[in-house]
């Protein structure tokens, strides 16, 4: 049961708006940025919403890690591609332009694809490619990140937690979202489990020794350090697949720097030789695939409809009483909170208020009643 405070979602937009703007970022840019969190909470999945927007973004804009004012240089246009140079600036605010452009040329010409380089955190890549499904088509997006997961029978962080995702029209009351990363586990939900008190799951981690650990406070510490990395999905070494994962992960890296001509791996960890600042200059890669060009949109859902209740209908284990597809859970989670609000835990609150002051802006939340 939810014992953590909720706040209206009308009252949580308005402040992360003003506390974007009060960091330099433009109103419409800011309302992209905070929606895009938003929309994270709205799915439930707590380890890229509100639970991100000050160290992830804040901290870094005050650091000087991330522009607040986006320049997006259009470095390459064709009828079916795009490739976009973000300048350091908010990669939520750049991937929003890019999916508006691949949007339209797929509309005209049933496929586009594009890439990002020189940006910074995109957020939930799900609501990117959910634009696409929106609009009635099919969304394929990933990105690299900061190096922390392992390669197969390695220890040494190399990799993003890169993101592989697909959001695909259906006919029912939600689409068919596939929205994770390419390890078992992505940085955020040990960030999550820090300020949570809570320890990561044993088998999740690799160390410098090949064994695991479960402190996720001194997690973050020592993956920062290169003392431990994040296992790929599959988990470690090859008997359980990992090699899989590890593949993806790959996979991912490179789309997201080689389709742009961007840095990868360890070019993207935010420091330099010396341990100093710098900036991330992550790479993001999309597509676009309208269905309308090949046997039509109504076929296309009514058929993945149909895929997924069959998976939904099949035999279950004994003492289960639900399958799930990807997407229902996330849409269940909307169907909880729409009225209640956006659930935020002690940390969380701590860092709202400090902005708020820092900020001096006229807010007050009820967890302070």
């Amino acid at each position: 049961m939810e014992t953590r405070p909720y706040v209206s979602w009308d009252l949580m937009n308005s402040f992360l708006i003003d506390a974007f703007k009060g960091y330099g970022v433009p109103e419409e840019d800011a309302k992209i940025c905070a929606d895009v969190l938003l929309e994270s909470d709205r799915r439930g999945i707590e380890s890229h919403g509100c639970n991100r927007f000050k160290p992830i973004y804040l901290d870094r804009i005050k650091n000087g890690t991330l522009l607040p004012v986006t320049k997006m240089d259009i470095v390459k246009d064709t009828p079916t591609t795009v490739v976009m140079n973000a300048n350091n600036g908010m990669g939520m605010v750049a991937s929003y332009r890019m999916m508006e452009m691949l949007i339209e040329k797929a509309s005209k010409y049933g496929m586009a694809g594009g890439a990002i380089y020189n940006s910074t955190h995109y957020g939930i890549a799900g609501y990117w490619t959910t634009m696409a499904e929106k609009a009635g088509m099919i969304g394929i997006s990933g990105t690299n990140a900061r190096p922390s997961v392992a390669p197969t029978f390695g220890i040494e962080p190399m990799m993003g937690t890169n993101p592989f995702t697909f959001t695909l029209p259906t006919d029912e009351e939600f689409p068919f979202n596939f929205d994770c990363a390419t390890s078992i586990v992505q940085n955020g939900k040990i960030e999550f489990y820090a300020r949570s008190g809570k320890p990561t799951p044993a088998g999740l981690v690799v160390t410098e020794e090949g064994g695991t650990m479960t402190d996720s406070a001194q997690i973050l510490k020592d993956m920062r350090a290169g003392k431990c990395a994040l296992l790929p999905l599959g988990g470690l070494g090859e008997e359980t697949g990992g090699y899989k994962g590890y593949g993806f992960t790959t996979l991912v890296e490179i789309f997201s720097a080689a389709l742009a001509g961007g840095p990868y791996m360890k070019d993207l960890s935010g420091k330099d030789a010396q341990g100093n600042n710098q900036m991330y200059r992550l790479g993001h890669f999309f597509f676009v695939i309208n269905p309308e060009f090949f046997m039509g949109l109504d076929t296309f859902k009514k058929t993945a409809g149909g895929i997924c209740r069959g998976l939904r209908d099949s035999k279950k284990a004994p003492g289960v009483d639900r399958i799930y597809t990807a997407g229902e859970k996330e849409w269940l989670a909307w169907q909880d909170r729409k009225d209640k609000g956006v659930p935020v835990g002690e940390s969380i609150q701590k860092e709202i208020l400090a902005v708020r002051d820092e900020l001096k802006l006229p807010y007050h939340f009820p967890f302070e009643d």
